[in-house]
């Protein structure tokens, strides 16, 4: 009986220390999922990055979703989130993952030791583990989970090239309730507390071997749930079938964490291994989000996030593009002015908005209101067909013309008075000036960036050829001059 006791406790030492006899997590899909050779790991990651077409946000990121299947089939996708990262500095990255083999209950943490990977290991933050393990008994010791879990571990290896002096709290959650995901959110929130050097990485790949249609169709309404921190709708949809997510658990929780910290959801990138096999039959869905702070760091979103607008992202970009480009295709022809059904909140918005048309490289036309009482995707419809028919420098664009013509839209920011011209930022705002009734111009940001003028010839070239007034005119107390900012993008972008 003794000897029985003891043997029982030896056995559930066993069990409770991270890794059995090691504390360091050796890999599990090394070789598989991604090279286990170092340079060419580090090779792939970097080729990542560098098709990873993305500006770094303004805004503080918090908290990112990236996928976790296959380099070759999710690693271009991940990338952008971990590229809108990478001027960041955090020394704590806590890594929310699914469970796909083992079946558990609550959140199992590797609370000692570090992973490793083929480029080297990564401590875990023992301490920030330790507060988790702590504050709510639905985190605890449970290696089994680790075992042969892949989600969590293929995000290491990109951390590694993200970040120097990190480290990581692993943690996969396994069978909860809704009312627990949102009690493991409440305890990271309490945990990560005022500190902003803690990223939260979650792991999940999207819908799962649909036709590629399908797989957008789903996928997109599962990213627009995703935008709206739409935790309880995601965990339903999920629940229910009507949309798909192997890490829904981990992306909930990360919602209800979301809500809490007051932060905005931002689509970066959206694709399926069609994308790499060519076969459409079949596929997975990936998709690339981050989460940012409201509060506004830098200039470029500053006006957005002060008016409380969010960010758009890179396929609501892809939606305005379209529009613009269908109105144009109906409008000129036959004189049709489009309808589309939109839903997407964030399109919803009264927003101003240009469109400019090239062709050749060259200006043929441009219309915008710099403040509008319509929905955003209206606004956009409308100053297309009226870049393509209305603007009075050019003749209308005919039919012939369509398959010649680049779109570029152009999202405004809410407008502000500005006390001195010091404020005006080239190539960062656009500027209008106004002068009583009958007096105004417009510069869009990309102006000076085209031109190349410096902030006083910016100005001469607005007054005199734009607001019809002399050239000095913006040195007149009694002209009014306010700034803007403008999310700017083109079919160009998205070939």
């Amino acid at each position: 009986m003794i000897f029985k006791i003891i043997l029982s406790v030896v056995v559930l030492t066993m069990i409770a220390s991270p890794g059995f006899a090691s504390k360091i997590k050796t890999p599990n899909v090394s070789g598989q999922f991604y090279p286990s050779n170092p340079q060419q790991l580090s090779k792939d990651i970097d080729s990542y990055f560098s098709a990873a077409d993305l500006e770094a946000p303004a805004q503080h990121v918090e908290m990112m979703i990236a996928p976790h299947a296959g380099y070759m089939y999710s690693g271009p996708v991940a990338a952008y989130s971990f590229k809108a990262v990478r001027e960041k500095k955090y020394r704590t990255v806590v890594i929310l993952a699914p469970s796909h083999f083992y079946h558990f209950e609550g959140a199992a943490v590797w609370a000692e030791g570090g992973f490793q990977t083929p480029l080297g290991v990564v401590d875990v933050d023992e301490s920030f583990a330790g507060k988790l393990l702590a504050l709510n008994q639905k985190f605890y010791v449970h290696p089994q989970a680790f075992a042969r879990e892949h989600s969590l571990e293929v995000e290491i290896p990109f951390l590694q090239k993200t970040f120097r002096d990190f480290k990581i709290v692993p943690v996969i959650l396994g069978q909860v309730s809704v009312d627990a995901a949102e009690q493991i959110a409440e305890t990271l929130h309490t945990v990560i507390g005022e500190r902003k050097d803690v990223l939260v990485v979650v792991s999940t790949d999207m819908s799962h071997y649909h036709d590629d249609a399908t797989a957008r169709t789903m996928d997109q309404a599962t990213l627009q749930t995703v935008e709206n921190l739409d935790a309880a709708g995601l965990w339903n949809h999920c629940y229910r079938g009507t949309q798909e997510m192997c890490g829904f658990i981990p992306v909930t929780t990360a919602l209800f964490l979301a809500q809490k910290r007051n932060l905005q959801a931002r689509v970066l990138e959206y694709a399926t291994s069609g994308d790499v096999t060519g076969d459409p039959s079949r596929v997975v869905g990936y998709g690339s989000v981050i989460f940012l702070s409201q509060e506004a760091k830098g200039h470029k979103n500053a006006e957005k996030a002060a008016a409380g607008t969010l960010p758009l992202s890179r396929e609501q970009k892809k939606e305005l593009l379209r529009i613009a480009k269908q109105a144009i295709h109906d409008y000129i022809p036959r004189q049709k002015i489009p309808e589309f059904q939109i839903t997407d909140p964030r399109l919803l918005e009264k927003e101003g908005a240009f469109v400019t048309l090239h062709k050749n490289g060259a200006l043929r036309g441009c219309i915008g209101n710099i403040v509008s009482d319509k929905p955003l995707y209206q606004t956009v419809r409308d100053m297309a067909i009226a870049a393509a028919a209305k603007d009075p420098r050019f003749p209308s664009v005919v039919e012939d013309e369509l398959p010649q013509l680049e779109v570029e839209v152009s999202v405004l920011s809410k407008p502000r008075p500005v006390a001195g011209v010091d404020e005006i930022e080239m190539g960062v705002h656009g500027v209008i000036v106004r002068q009583g009734m009958f007096h105004q111009g417009v510069f869009l940001p990309q102006v000076a960036t085209e031109t190349g003028w410096g902030r006083e010839e910016f100005l001469n070239n607005l007054c005199a050829h734009k607001a019809g007034l002399p050239a000095d005119a913006w040195k007149d107390p009694t002209t009014k001059i306010e700034i803007f900012t403008a999310d700017v993008f083109s079919e160009k972008e998205f070939p």
